[in-house]
């Protein structure tokens, strides 16, 4: 079974207003007992957030509002960007599902291969790439928009497409930070960052080794 920092709710347990989406995702199965969506993905995003009901109730809402026809930014270039946050924001399971809504939206093969080195790729056009950099200066940047970066975004987008772009970037930044925090999804992983010890009989005084002095 795969495991994750909280609690996950089965079937049995699960709230009714919870329960369409246990059916949508999962069919018939227990999603904690055999884990796995049509995606590929453990699932355990939705029977973590089981949990709290109105939190999965204001996710799945807002992913209908990004996902509705009538929003005025281009799917694409949403799939673009959202793709980038996941890379940005280092959260595997955000970049990995948007490489695959980003090819369903339209984008080709290269240019989602090119997402995570986008500024030095020849296959975007001017537009797509002002969505990049706008992405990056949201998510690496914390938001300090540069004066030249959203002047190119808006000679590609609309002043309401940039809005809707603004919000769905940021939002798909809190979700990589949840997936990261509560170890869900593809995002379950030890921290990489530790001390890897010297040999037993090796020497302590890394600052002498390196200094060259006698």
């Amino acid at each position: 079974m795969h495991m994750t920092r909280t609690r996950q709710i089965p079937r049995s347990e699960a709230p009714d207003s919870v329960l369409p989406v246990y059916e949508r995702l999962f069919g018939s199965r227990d999603p904690v007992a055999e884990p796995g969506t049509a995606t590929g993905t453990p699932g355990n995003w939705w029977t973590v957030f089981a949990q709290t009901p109105p939190l999965l109730d204001h996710m799945v809402s807002g992913f209908g509002l990004f996902n509705d026809p009538q929003r005025v930014l281009r799917p694409e270039l949403r799939e673009l960007a959202l793709t980038r946050v996941g890379f940005a924001a280092a959260s595997q399971f955000v970049f990995s599902q948007h490489c695959k809504a980003a090819r369903n939206a339209g984008l080709s093969e290269q240019k989602v291969a090119a997402i995570p080195a986008w500024s030095v790729a020849d296959v975007y056009t001017p537009g797509e790439r002002a969505v990049l950099a706008y992405t990056d200066d949201l998510v690496l940047a914390g938001g300090r928009v540069q004066d030249d970066t959203y002047k190119a975004l808006r000679e590609e987008l609309s002043e309401t497409a940039v809005i809707e772009l603004t919000y769905a970037v940021a939002m798909y930044q809190l979700h990589a930070t949840m997936c990261r925090a509560l170890r869900l999804e593809f995002d379950d992983v030890d921290e990489r960052i530790i001390e890897v010890a010297a040999p037993t009989d090796g020497d302590q005084d890394v600052m002498g080794a390196i200094s060259m002095q006698d």
